[in-house]
């Protein structure tokens, strides 16, 4: 069996001024000295990433836009592309975050062509994908991520291949900000279809190197049980990743 390195990552959407990035920068970075089975990645805002880039440093934190556009340039006024978010030191991006899909209605094709492009410059995507509380009590969770995920993979589907670098996170909307988490067994139950989806377009290999995330009210008191599943690579972490205080025991599973 392939071994996946477990990532936690923080999206402190629109948080977080330098000040208070720096602080939390410094604060995680020191915990996480030596610390080698686990990656972790921040996403700041747009107006912060230079910033944050600097702040990180010597430490081994990866940096993340919360989003792009998937055109290289043009009249896209308020939008950044790929080539933006690698000049401010980028090597990650989220795609098709809950938000993004409902506020914004971002569509699947949308998420698929912005990940064709953030792999084509060089950053290695976060697909998110996730049913809402109405589409779970429904009985539609398993045809919703399907759904998604063929959508959002068509490109990569359609040449039956699969970026390495990609990566996959399992969000249920009903359980973003809420408070309410799905349990490790619901977590784990999604996850293992989305690899089995993974296996069915793209091979045992790809299947079991591709690391799945899960978002979703993560805290230090439910995230060794998440990390104790066997599909559960990581989290995509929101309210809990602004502190310092919430967010390194969720880094350690403390």
């Amino acid at each position: 069996m392939v071994k996946r390195t477990p990532l936690i990552a923080g999206n402190w959407k629109m948080n977080l001024n330098l000040a208070e990035s720096d602080s939390l920068i410094a604060s995680v970075g020191e915990a996480i000295g030596g610390l080698e089975q686990v990656e972790v990645l921040v996403a700041p805002p747009f107006t912060s990433l230079a910033h944050v880039k600097k702040s990180i440093g010597r430490f081994k934190i990866f940096l993340a836009g919360q989003n792009m556009h998937e055109e290289l340039s043009g009249a896209f006024t308020g939008e950044i592309s790929a080539a933006m978010l690698l000049e401010a030191g980028c090597t990650h991006v989220i795609l098709g975050h809950s938000e993004r899909r409902s506020l914004f209605q971002e569509t699947d094709q949308r998420i698929n062509n912005k990940a064709v492009a953030a792999i084509k410059a060089g950053l290695v995507p976060i697909v998110c994908i996730g049913e809402t509380l109405e589409e779970r009590e429904a009985g539609r969770t398993f045809e919703i991520v399907r759904t998604q995920l063929n959508g959002s993979l068509r490109d990569f589907k359609a040449q039956k291949q699969l970026p390495k670098v990609l990566v996959l996170a399992y969000e249920p909307v009903w359980a973003i900000g809420t408070g309410k988490t799905a349990s490790p067994e619901q977590a784990q139950e999604v996850h293992l279809i989305i690899r089995a989806w993974l296996k069915e377009h793209f091979g045992g290999p790809s299947a079991e190197a591709t690391r799945i995330l899960y978002g979703g009210s993560v805290k230090s008191d439910n995230i060794k049980e998440l990390m104790a599943q066997a599909d559960i690579d990581g989290a995509l972490v929101g309210g809990a990743s602004l502190k310092a205080g919430t967010f390194i025991p969720i880094i350690k599973y403390q």
